[in-house]
């Protein structure tokens, strides 16, 4: 499990570098509009001008991305779930059937009148109106919202997690629901790592004094007990220590040496 990575894409609610604060000329009624199916159906311009920001041109994955393909390729990784819609995993290399992007994303995108579908290199326009039909706006496939999550996260979630023999969380707040509940999905004997900035899914003292469940619970307790661990630093550092822990940090590093050299050459041949 995934959430947001240091990759150089910027978050939302900072106050001055934020997407959101880019987008008060367009005098939305509230930033999360620019999310909501209705108003991008009635002004889908702020949207387009937020999405130059998050796609992923001119980002490269970062150690976190490459580490979790590494553990594809050693037949480690069952599924790997992200709250991103950016992409990265994608660019990483890591392959379509591992991946499971629980908000949507920017890969593809669909008219919404009639449903034609359309390619990320397709949708690079600022406003892209539907070729087919000439009258629909072309959505890319991230979740507004009010609209359901992908079929795919709800059909894999179910079967995934009671078989995991270990999940790592990363980079995550755990707050966003029904994503946060997943780490409640694995056996009670399933080991749980956090690698993140903060301790996160914790309970409050007097809740688990009174013997109060608290929605989601990250049980924290010591590095000699317990079957949740957390290691506080930002991703990156936690994925290359941890590859360095299990005799796999050179072949990590030189992976992200190698892919970035290959992503250099692509770009300026797309150029």
């Amino acid at each position: 499990m995934r959430d947001c990575e240091p990759a150089g894409i910027p978050d939302f609610r900072s106050p001055s570098s934020g997407l959101y604060h880019k987008l008060d000329k367009y005098n939305l009624p509230h930033p999360q509009a620019i999310f909501e199916l209705d108003f991008f159906m009635k002004n889908p311009e702020p949207f387009f001008t937020l999405a130059k920001e998050l796609l992923p041109e001119g980002f490269k994955p970062t150690i976190s991305h490459y580490f979790i393909r590494l553990l594809s390729e050693k037949g480690l990784l069952l599924r790997h779930y992200t709250q991103n819609i950016d992409t990265l995993e994608r660019v990483a290399g890591l392959s379509s059937d591992k991946l499971v992007e629980a908000h949507g994303t920017f890969h593809t995108g669909h008219c919404l009148k009639c449903r034609a579908p359309y390619t990320l290199l397709w949708m690079k326009g600022i406003i892209p109106k539907c070729e087919e039909c000439n009258e629909g706006v072309v959505k890319p496939d991230i979740i507004f919202f009010g609209e359901t999550l992908p079929e795919r996260f709800q059909i894999l979630a179910d079967r995934d997690f009671i078989q995991a023999d270990l999940l790592i969380i990363m980079g995550s707040s755990l707050v966003v629901q029904p994503f946060a509940s997943l780490i409640d999905r694995v056996r009670n004997t399933c080991p749980r790592l956090l690698i993140n900035n903060e301790k996160v899914g914790t309970q409050d003292r007097l809740s688990r004094f009174l013997g109060l469940r608290q929605g989601l619970v990250f049980d924290i307790k010591s590095a000699h007990g317990g079957r949740d661990v957390a290691w506080l630093g930002d991703c990156d550092t936690g994925c290359q220590l941890l590859a360095d822990k299990l005799g796999w940090g050179d072949e990590l590093r030189a992976l992200m040496q190698r892919e970035h050299e290959r992503l250099k050459v692509e770009d300026k041949s797309d150029n």
